[in-house]
């Protein structure tokens, strides 16, 4: 009960707080489910508090199933999300009605919530691409989810409304970013009109290690796009590693642009850059 919600009347009754102790160190996210006031209500705490009050029977679904699988960089301002009939809920809580299948459902951390595959067809279906597609990214990257995953739901749902807005955000889904950045750089390179860069490509040493890994780019032409987030500026010893990075994959032939968050905000210079590098490497633009 540390670092996570808990019930109230449960606390009380086992005298884990006394009333006072409940009315000042601790703040209600929900009816009865209570966390501690010095923590903030992160999107896996929210999908916690939200089993709680609804019940045990009830699944977590859409951004809270996210949250239960590992999904990093979730909105937390968003409400949580469960499955139940009732649809009437209180502020910070969405309950959906729709019908999901018993092996669409799975328990994660003690609690029923709908599988990754699942989860993300409800996400892609429900939100727009361009907030889907981060989405997306983040959840395959936790869990491992492929397209063909998600598209077998598709599949058993045929009639469900949004299927057309899944099938756009998963040609645009890449289980490879790292960061809700990355996303941003890769669509950006996409919707452009350049070849869709492979993501994730790993160098290995002579021991078959995995000693360099770069962001997203193209074999083929040996360019690679990488997004520096602040650490690579302001962390000495990171910095150090990637003049060596740079350097290795220069030997290699490859030629390495990098764009930092200030850049993200002038595309044009992005795509000029990239563009004339993949132009000057063969590729027919």
């Amino acid at each position: 009960m540390d670092d996570q919600p808990f019930l109230g009347t449960h606390a009380l009754g086992n005298g884990l707080v006394t009333d006072y102790q409940l009315r000042t160190r601790y703040r209600a996210v929900f009816r009865n489910v209570y966390l501690a006031d010095e923590l903030p209500l992160t999107p896996l705490r929210r999908a916690q508090a939200a089993w709680l009050f609804a019940g045990p029977d009830v699944a977590l679904a859409g951004l809270s199933a996210a949250a239960i699988h590992g999904t990093k960089w979730l909105d937390a301002a968003k409400p949580a999300e469960i499955i139940r009939g009732n649809r009437h809920s209180p502020p910070g809580l969405v309950a959906h009605s729709y019908a999901v299948a018993d092996n669409d459902v799975c328990v994660r951390r003690g609690m029923r919530v709908t599988t990754p595959a699942r989860t993300a067809f409800d996400i892609g279906r429900r939100l727009a691409p361009h907030d889907a597609v981060p989405v997306l990214d983040a959840l395959m990257n936790a869990t491992g989810l492929k397209p063909a995953d998600i598209l077998t739901i598709a599949a058993a749902n045929p009639g469900v409304r949004g299927i057309r807005r899944l099938r756009s955000a998963l040609l645009m889904a890449d289980g490879g970013a790292e960061s809700p950045r990355e996303t941003a750089l890769r669509l950006l390179l996409v919707r452009a009109g350049l070849p869709p860069p492979e993501t994730q490509i790993e160098f290995y040493d002579d021991y078959g290690d995995v000693v360099i890994r770069v962001d997203m780019g193209w074999r083929k032409w040996k360019v690679a796009v990488e997004y520096d987030g602040v650490q690579h500026w302001a962390d000495g010893r990171q910095r150090a590693w990637d003049i060596d990075r740079i350097a290795i994959l220069d030997s290699l032939g490859w030629v390495v642009i990098r764009v930092s968050a200030d850049m993200l905000r002038r595309p044009d210079v992005i795509l000029q850059r990239v563009t004339a590098k993949l132009r000057a490497a063969g590729c027919p633009l």
